[in-house]
């Protein structure tokens, strides 16, 4: 379990937290946590204060029983085509969200595609930080809220929150059940330490199974910088 101190250094991490899960069917969720039911509803989990992590607002009553919770802003993975398999209008969960004065922020990621994640993550990760560091409270979603939305709340954890990726990981699945890939964040992390020394993408592949699951002070500044610029 990480250290109070590491988590502490989070935005938000001090103030009290509103919810720390929800699912309209909590036994069906618990029997098949990893299953993707569209009737069941929203299905989320507060990771830390204000980065909460779930499936797909479905329609505008999902989204206002976001608003309701206190979520100020709401971070899509979702490509358009994840919507419309599922019957989901883009343009009715924008709308509600302008309608009620929410942020709705999306950072395309093709599901099941550990490269598109791996390029994904910074843009998603920089969004969530810059939203959490004004105050906000921040939905972070998928489809089922068991892949891509996860690995980005373990990214978020790994390269802001002070802990090593394998606490990082440890933290948020003990808390939601979920199965998101370690590699795409290990690859995102040699990206950006990388970014301006000339290595090419694919350098990453041939390293060992724990490459870059652990940062050091001065790693974890030049991240931030590369991140952040």
């Amino acid at each position: 379990m990480p250290s109070i101190s590491a988590v502490s250094r989070i935005p938000n991490a001090g103030r009290l937290s509103i919810i720390t899960s929800h699912a309209p069917s909590s036994e069906c969720w618990q029997d098949r946590p990893f299953d993707y039911d569209y009737s069941r509803g929203l299905y989320f989990h507060e990771i830390i204060p204000g980065l909460i992590v779930g499936s797909q607002p479905r329609h505008a009553s999902d989204v206002e029983e976001l608003k309701n919770l206190g979520i100020t802003s709401i971070l899509s993975l979702q490509q358009d085509k994840d919507m419309h398999y599922w019957g989901v209008d883009p343009g009715e969960v924008h709308g509600t969200c302008v309608r009620l004065g929410m942020n709705l922020i999306r950072r395309e990621v093709q599901d099941f595609d550990p490269n598109s994640l791996r390029r994904v993550l910074p843009s998603a990760v920089r969004s969530l930080h810059e939203e959490l560091a004004k105050g906000g409270r921040v939905y972070v979603h998928c489809t089922a809220g068991l892949g891509r939305a996860p690995a980005v709340g373990i990214a978020y954890l790994y390269w802001f929150g002070g802990l090593e990726l394998p606490d990082a990981y440890n933290m948020l699945t003990s808390i939601r059940p979920c199965g998101p890939k370690k590699h795409a964040v290990r690859a995102a992390t040699f990206d950006l330490l990388h970014r301006h020394q000339g290595k090419h993408h694919h350098e990453f592949d041939h390293m060992p199974e724990e490459a870059f699951a652990f940062l050091n002070h001065q790693d974890r500044q030049h991240l931030h910088q590369s991140l952040l610029g």
